[in-house]
């Protein structure tokens, strides 16, 4: 088959596509035909090697795929040869056929196609267990997203006004502030403004007259994270996603005593191989609420298989919207 195939880490435009054998379900296993892989950041911290998990080389890189169902290994009853669903795992999705435990694969609603499929498990379970589980968000609360137009961000601004919470996207530039606020945002505050550790907050109280975020999704780090603790209201819950802005920030505990506040971090590969059940009822509200309407993946680019590398480029100069895929079929 097909694959995307890591010999040497290293930088997306370092690694080819080339001939690699086809993977073969056993116990508890599922092996599908790929028709689309959903394409994210963390999949080029793995070509890297800067990722916290690495598999021993050579590897398939990806996370996550849609497809349709080729075989099943023993003891698997959730899905069956001929099913549309979607997977995710460590790596192997960047292939022609992909395999996955069966807790990790998930029969798609009617209406999903494969695209909008392959961009949708990794980005809103991110976002449910970073709103629900860790923030204990509820109806109510006003929600602050940072990179709120990456797939992630898209995501959590969708999932959070689905869930009844007043949402602000942190965006860059008016062309993102349009796209939150289509999908979702009932208000947009600029990070590319000078003095952003003091000017953040006061965004934030200007659109909600006066209030501060009682729950803040980060995955940016660095000096949106500095300024986004210093946005949260009393008793606030601050969720660290990721660092896509670079820069690992430090916590001043004092500052977290003052304010009653708490900083949580999410992990979300951990629910995955720890509590698939948890996962698999999150899905079933997830899929919920796409067959309801109020959640839609924004699948701005899709790009074949030879030219992955082009969409990760598009990742790391920042210039992605929503989620890019990858079509095999």
């Amino acid at each position: 088959m097909r694959a995307v195939v890591v010999r040497e880490f290293g930088p997306p435009e370092s690694i080819r596509v080339e001939e690699f054998p086809a993977p073969h379900p056993g116990a508890g296993q599922v092996l599908i035909d790929v028709h689309a892989a959903g394409v994210n950041f963390p999949d080029m911290l793995v070509m890297s090697g800067k990722y916290q998990i690495l598999p021993q080389r050579p590897f398939v890189s990806g996370k996550e795929c849609a497809g349709v169902v080729r075989a099943v290994g023993a003891d698997v009853t959730n899905c069956k040869p001929g099913d549309r669903v979607l997977m995710w795992m460590e790596y192997g999705a960047f292939a022609e056929q992909a395999l996955a435990a069966h807790e990790n694969c998930f029969v798609l609603p009617a209406a999903m196609g494969f695209e909008e499929a392959a961009c949708f498990g990794l980005v809103y379970q991110t976002a449910y267990f970073a709103l629900v589980t860790r923030a204990a968000m509820q109806s109510g609360d006003i929600v602050l997203v940072t990179g709120a137009t990456g797939g992630v961000g898209l995501a959590a601004v969708q999932l959070a006004k689905a869930l009844g919470a007043t949402v602000i996207a942190a965006v860059s530039t008016p062309e993102k502030a349009e796209v939150a606020r289509s999908n979702g945002a009932d208000h947009t505050v600029d990070v590319s403004v000078p003095n952003l550790r003091d000017s953040l907050r006061e965004q934030v109280r200007k659109v909600t007259d006066g209030r501060a975020a009682d729950v803040i999704i980060d995955q940016v780090g660095g000096d949106v994270f500095d300024a986004s603790l210093r946005a949260l209201a009393w008793s606030g819950r601050l969720v660290v996603v990721g660092f896509a802005g670079g820069r690992i920030p430090e916590v001043k505990a004092n500052y977290l005593l003052v304010k009653n506040v708490g900083v949580l971090g999410l992990q979300i590969s951990d629910y995955r191989d720890h509590h698939p059940q948890a996962m698999r009822r999150a899905m079933g509200e997830l899929f919920d609420l796409y067959a309801q309407g109020k959640l839609k993946p924004l699948v701005s680019k899709t790009y074949p298989l030879d030219r992955f590398a082009d969409a990760f480029a598009a990742i790391a100069a920042r210039k992605a919207i929503g989620k890019l895929a990858l079509k095999l079929r």
